[in-house]
């Protein structure tokens, strides 16, 4: 059975496994300002969200991500619309995401009504990387 949750301190070696951009300290922060979700199979995790709050003020879904074995099978899916429902729910009526230009994120997210909004090219020396595509969705 899927079962879509907070994220707990307990989830933190499942985490580190598909997320290795967070620190251990942002970790602790997405758990307690209850800005992460874990998604399990029966009791098995199988996926994670985290977001922020973008302006301080808008939902920006910084990391999804599920497990290799477990992609293309819905969870994704299922994760954004938990995520989008839970969103309403505090009272927004909008939310963002990014994605790089060369991967086959944008696509999926465009199947569940984001559409681009503007990108960002990062080029300075350390830090190239393709650009960055910003994407929104009314809620």
């Amino acid at each position: 059975m899927r079962k879509i949750r907070y994220a707990q301190i307990s989830d933190r070696d499942f985490w580190f496994t598909l997320d290795r951009h967070l620190s251990e300290a942002e970790f602790e922060n997405k758990v307690n300002l209850k800005r992460a979700y874990v998604l399990t199979e029966d009791t098995t995790p199988v996926g994670i969200l985290r977001y922020n709050l973008f302006w301080d003020n808008t939902p920006f879904c910084t990391l999804l991500y599920i497990s290799p074995a477990h992609q293309r099978t819905g969870y994704g899916r299922a994760l954004m619309e938990f995520w989008e429902s839970d969103m309403r729910s505090q009272g927004h009526d909008l939310v963002l995401t990014s994605t790089q230009s060369d991967e086959e994120a944008q696509h999926f997210y465009r199947t569940l009504g984001y559409h681009d909004c503007g990108g960002m090219v990062l080029d300075s020396p350390g830090h190239v990387q393709p650009m960055e595509l910003f994407l929104v969705k009314a809620i």
